[in-house]
C-alpha cells in the first residue's frame, strides 16, 4: 500500500498544490492510513535534517551573490561585453542574449535569477528593435537554462550532496554541455535571423573598444576564475567558495564600482533569503519524501520494471531521457532530483556509466526542463517579466527546445563531451 504515495503526490500537482506541500502530504497520509505513526515523525523530522547540511550552505550563498553582482550593475556590464562582441550581427541582441547568459552562468548558477535579471534588461531593447515580444521571452527561457549548467550550479551542489558526488567533478563536466547549449542556440538563432531579416543590434565595435567592454566586465568575469580556482586548487570547499563568492561581490560593488549603497545591502539579504528559503524547504520536503521512497521499496521495483525493458544501456539511456524530460515538465529540477537520483543512478552505475556522466545527463534533462511547457518554471518568470502569456512563449520556444534536446542526447552517448575535462583534470576516472 505504501507505493500509492506516488501516485497521490502526482494528483496534486495536477490540482495546483504546491510541490512543498505535496511532497510531504502524499507519503503522510499513506503513512497515516497504513498505522504507521512512528515514520510519519520520521517524515517530518526529516525536512530539518535535509537542510542541515554544511554543503547546502553553498546555494543560499551563491545565490546571494548573483543578488549581489544583479544590484551592482554587473549584470550591464555583461550586457554591454557581449554586445561590442556579438551585436553587430544578424540578429545580434538575440546573440547577446544567449552570450550574457553564458557569462552569467558562472556568477549564479540559477535559471530564474538569469531570466529575471537579463529579462527585465533585454526583452524591452529586443522589442524596440522590432523583434515580436514572444520571441525575446523565448530566447531568454530558453538561454537561462545554460544557468544551472555552466558552474557554479545549484543542482549540481544538490545531485552530488543526495548521491556523494564530488561537487568540483561535476561542476567541470558541466562546462562543455553548457556551451554546446549556448552555442546550438547562436546557430538557430543564426539560421532565423537569415530567414526573418533579424536586424542588427549596432555597429561593429572597433577593437580599441571592445578592450574597454572588456575591462568594464573584467571584475565580473573573475568570479568564476575565483570559484571554480580555489575549488580546483584545494584552496576552498564549494562552500567556501560561494561565501568567497559573496565577499568577493560586496567588495566590488562597496568599493570598487561602487554601485552598491550600504542601505541597499538589507534588501539584497532579503530577497536573496526569501529565495533560499524556497530551494532548501524543498530539498528538506524532497530528503524526507525521500526517506518514504526507500520505505516504500520503490527504488528496488523500479530497477526490476526497468531491466525488464532491456538490459542494453544505450536504449535504456534514451527511454531515461524521455522520463526526465516528462519528469521536468512538471517538477522542479532540485526535488526531481532527489527523489530519482538514488532510483535510477544506481541502475545505471552498475551497468557500466560512469556515475557523473549519469549525473550530467540527469541534471541537464532537468533543467531544460525549466523552459519546457506546460509547467517549466523559467516560462512563468518570462511571462511576468515580459508580461506576454505563457502559452505563446511556449509555441515560440520550440526551435530552441529541440537544440536543447539534442545536445541532452549528444552528450548522453559521447561521454567524452562532459568527461573529457573531469578525467584531464584528475576529478574523475
Amino acid at each position: 500500500m505504501l507505493i500509492w504515495f506516488l501516485p497521490i503526490f502526482l494528483l496534486f500537482l495536477m490540482i495546483g498544490l504546491p510541490v512543498f506541500f505535496g511532497l510531504l502530504a502524499a507519503p503522510g497520509i499513506i503513512l497515516w492510513l497504513n498505522g504507521q505513526e512512528r515514520d510519519i515523525t520520521l517524515l517530518y523530522r526529516n525536512v530539518y535534517n535535509g537542510m542541515d547540511s554544511f554543503p547546502l550552505m553553498a546555494i543560499p550563498f551563491f545565490m546571494l551573490a548573483g543578488e549581489l553582482m544583479n544590484k551592482g550593475g554587473i549584470t550591464l556590464r555583461l550586457v554591454e561585453f557581449s554586445q561590442a562582441l556579438m551585436g553587430h550581427l544578424r540578429g545580434g541582441l538575440a546573440h547577446v542574449n544567449i552570450l550574457s547568459s553564458m557569462l552569467f552562468a558562472g556568477l549564479s548558477g540559477s535559471a530564474v535569477a538569469d531570466t529575471s535579471a537579463l529579462g527585465s534588461m533585454l526583452i524591452p531593447a529586443m522589442e524596440k528593435q522590432g523583434y515580436t515580444r514572444r520571441f525575446a521571452a523565448a530566447i531568454t527561457a530558453a538561454s537561462s537554462v545554460i544557468g544551472p549548467i555552466i558552474p557554479p550550479s545549484g543542482i549540481m551542489i544538490i545531485y552530488a550532496y543526495v548521491m556523494g558526488e564530488s561537487v568540483a567533478a561535476l561542476f567541470l563536466a558541466g562546462i562543455v554541455p553548457g556551451v554546446m547549449v549556448g552555442l546550438g542556440l547562436m546557430i538557430m538563432v543564426k539560421f532565423m535571423a537569415d530567414r526573418y531579416d533579424f536586424p542588427a543590434a549596432s555597429r561593429k565595435y572597433t577593437w580599441g573598444e571592445r578592450g574597454q567592454a572588456s575591462l568594464k566586465a573584467f571584475f565580473p568575469l573573475l568570479t568564476p576564475v575565483i570559484i571554480m580556482g580555489g575549488i580546483l586548487g584545494g584552496i576552498f570547499t564549494p562552500t567556501e567558495a560561494a561565501a568567497v563568492a559573496v565577499a568577493y561581490a560586496l567588495v566590488i560593488g562597496l568599493f570598487v564600482l561602487r554601485t552598491i549603497r550600504p542601505s541597499e545591502i538589507a534588501g539584497v539579504l532579503n530577497r536573496a533569503g526569501v529565495t533560499s528559503a524556497v530551494v532548501l524547504l524543498l530539498v528538506g520536503a524532497a530528503m524526507a519524501f525521500k526517506t518514504v521512497v526507500s520505505l516504500s521499496h520503490a527504488p528496488e521495483m523500479m530497477a526490476s520494471f526497468v531491466l525488464s525493458l532491456t538490459e542494453n544501456p544505450l536504449i535504456l539511456l534514451f527511454l531515461i531521457n524521455l522520463l526526465l524530460f516528462v519528469v521536468g515538465m512538471f517538477l522542479d529540477a532540485g526535488p526531481a532530483i532527489i527523489i530519482l537520483g538514488p532510483i535510477l543512478g544506481p541502475i545505471f552505475t552498475s551497468m557500466g556509466v560512469d556515475p557523473i556522466h549519469f549525473a550530467i545527463i540527469m541534471s541537464v534533462n532537468l533543467t531544460v526542463g525549466l523552459a519546457t511547457p506546460p509547467m517549466g518554471l523559467v516560462l512563468f518568470v518570462a511571462a511576468s517579466v515580459s508580461r506576454e502569456r505563457v502559452d505563446t512563449i511556449s509555441k515560440a520556444i520550440l526551435p530552441f527546445l529541440a537544440v536543447e534536446i539534442a545536445v541532452i542526447f549528444l552528450i548522453t552517448y559521447i561521454p567524452a563531451l562532459s568527461m573529457a575535462i573531469p578525467r584531464y583534470t584528475g576529478f574523475a576516472d
